[in-house]
C-alpha cells in the first residue's frame, strides 16, 4: 500500500484532521475578534417538574436564540461532512437526507442526556448507544439511512477538535504528584491489561483488548474511541467497551466516596484516587464533590493530567499494532508502511494541542482559551452524538452477546480495574500520605 499527495483531500483521516482545523479556526477567530457568533446548540440541564428549584423546564429552552444556534450547528456540520463525504466519492444526495435524519436523532440524544437526573448518573455516550440500538434492534434501519452512518468520520474529527482543549500547562498545576499518579501508573495498568487479556484469558480480538484497557485505565470514552480508531477496532468492539466502562463508572462513581470516607483518607488523597480510577471526568467531579472541594480539586487535576496521554497512548497502539500485532508472517514493516497505516487524526490531536497550549495562549489569556474551548466543546460533543448515535445503528444484540466472549471482556474489565485502583492507591499514597514526600499545598490547586 502506497500513500499519494491526494490522499491529503480523499482520505477519511485527512479530511477528519481538515474538518477539525476548520472548526477550530472559526472558532478562534469568532471568540477573539468577537465579530460573529459561532456557538454551537447547547441544551441546558432540565428537569421534568418546572417548579424544581434553578431547573428549568423542558419548554424553557426552546427560544429563538436555541433554534438560531441549533441551525447554525446543523449547517455547520452539514456543510463539512457533506464536503468531506463528496471529496471521497459520496453522493451527496444520498448522503444529506440521511444525516438530517440523524442529526434529529442526535438532538433527541442530547435532550434526554441533559435532563436533571439522568444527565446526573449517566453519560452522553450511553443514551446515544441505546437509541441507536433501540431502533436497529426492533424496526431495523432504512438503507436510506445508511450512507450518514460514518462512525469513524465523526469520531476522528471529534478528537481532533477535542485537542484544543488539552493543554500541556495543566502538568504544571500538580507537578510531580500528578505525573506520578496519572503518568506512571496508567501505562503500567494498560500493559498489565494487556497481559492479562491476551496471555490469561486467551483473547483473540485484540483490538477489543486494549480499547478496553484504554478505557478503565484513562478516561473511559476518549480513550476508547481514541485508541479504538489508532488499532482498527470494530463498531460494536467501541460499543462493548464504553458501554462497561459506563456501567462501572456509575457504581464508583456512586460507592467509591462512600468507602473512601470509611477508611479516614484525607480529601487530598481521596480525590487523588478518584482521579485516577473513575473513567469519566465528569463523573470524577461528581465523586470528588461527594468528598469535599480540596478533593473535587485533586481529583479534577489528576484526570486532566491523564486526559494528556490520550494522545500520547494512541500513537504507540498504532505504531504497536502496525509493526507487531497486525504484521504478516516472513513481511517487513517498513516506515512507509507504517505512515500509510498510521491514523492521521492523532497528528491533529498533537497539533490542536499545541496550538492552543504554545501559541494561542501565551497571545491572549486563559480566560479567552477557556472561552473558545466552551464552543469547541459543544462541537466536539455533536461530532461524538452522531459517531455513538451510528454505533447503536450499525450493532445487534446477537453481535455483542457473541463479542462478549463468554464474558471474558466482563474479565477483563474488573480484574484490569482492580489492579488499577490498588496501583493507583500505592501512588497516592507514596506522593500524597507525607510518608515519603511533603504533602503539596492547596495553592497548588488555585
Amino acid at each position: 500500500m502506497k500513500s499519494n499527495v491526494s490522499d491529503l483531500w480523499k482520505k477519511e483521516d485527512w479530511l477528519a484532521v481538515w474538518i477539525g482545523f476548520i472548526v477550530i479556526a472559526i472558532a478562534c477567530v469568532a471568540q477573539l475578534t468577537g465579530a460573529f457568533d459561532f456557538a454551537a446548540a447547547k441544551f441546558s440541564t432540565w428537569h421534568l417538574w418546572e417548579n424544581v428549584a434553578e431547573k428549568k423546564s423542558l419548554a424553557a429552552q426552546f427560544n429563538g436564540d436555541f433554534f438560531i444556534k441549533l441551525a447554525r450547528t446543523f449547517l455547520v456540520l452539514a456543510l463539512l461532512f457533506t464536503a468531506g463525504v463528496k471529496l471521497q466519492g459520496g453522493k451527496i444526495k444520498e448522503f444529506l437526507p440521511a444525516f438530517l435524519c440523524l442529526f434529529v436523532l442526535a438532538v433527541l440524544v442530547r435532550l434526554i442526556s441533559a435532563e436533571f437526573t439522568l444527565n446526573r448518573y449517566l453519560e452522553w455516550a450511553f443514551w446515544a448507544l441505546i437509541v441507536g440500538l433501540l431502533i436497529s434492534n426492533t424496526v431495523g434501519v432504512p438503507a436510506w439511512l445508511k450512507p450518514a452512518i460514518k462512525t469513524e468520520f465523526y469520531i476522528k474529527t471529534g478528537l481532533v477538535i477535542m485537542g484544543f482543549s488539552v493543554l500541556f500547562s495543566n502538568i504544571a498545576k500538580f507537578g510531580l504528584y500528578g505525573l506520578g499518579i496519572a503518568w506512571i501508573v496508567t501505562p503500567l495498568v494498560i500493559l498489565f491489561m494487556w497481559w492479562f487479556g491476551t496471555k490469561v484469558l486467551k483473547m483473540d480480538n485484540k483490538p477489543l483488548v486494549i480499547t478496553v484497557a484504554s478505557a478503565t485505565s484513562v478516561c473511559g470514552t476518549s480513550a476508547a474511541i481514541a485508541t479504538g480508531a489508532a488499532a482498527g477496532a470494530k463498531k460494536d468492539d467501541l460499543g462493548i467497551a464504553i458501554s462497561i466502562s459506563i456501567i462501572f463508572t456509575i457504581l464508583m462513581m456512586v460507592f467509591e466516596p462512600m468507602i473512601i470516607k470509611a477508611t479516614g483518607m484525607t480529601q487530598l488523597m481521596g480525590g487523588a484516587l478518584i482521579g485516577g480510577t473513575v473513567d469519566s471526568t465528569g463523573a470524577v467531579v461528581l465523586a470528588g464533590n461527594a468528598l469535599g472541594p480540596e478533593a473535587e480539586q485533586a481529583a479534577v487535576l489528576v484526570k486532566s493530567i491523564q486526559n494528556i496521554l490520550i494522545g500520547f497512548i494512541a500513537f504507540f497502539v498504532a505504531l504497536f499494532f502496525a509493526t507487531r500485532v497486525n504484521k504478516t508472517e516472513g513481511s517487513k514493516v517498513g516506515a512507509g508502511e507504517i505512515w500509510h497505516r498510521f491514523p492521521k487524526f492523532i497528528i491533529g490531536f498533537f497539533v490542536a494541542s499545541l496550538v492552543a497550549s504554545f501559541i494561542i495562549l501565551p497571545l491572549t489569556s486563559g480566560a479567552e482559551v477557556k472561552a473558545i474551548n466552551g464552543v469547541l466543546d459543544q462541537y466536539k460533543n455533536w461530532a461524538f452524538v452522531l459517531a455513538f448515535t451510528s454505533i447503536g445503528l450499525d450493532t445487534n444484540f446477537k453481535e455483542i452477546g457473541r463479542r462478549m466472549q463468554g464474558g471474558k471482556v466482563l474479565w477483563l474489565y474488573i480484574v484490569g480495574q482492580l489492579f488499577n485502583i490498588a496501583l493507583t492507591f500505592f501512588a497516592v499514597w507514596f506522593l500524597l500520605s507525607g510518608a515519603v514526600f511533603d504533602i503539596p499545598v492547596l495553592d497548588l490547586y488555585k
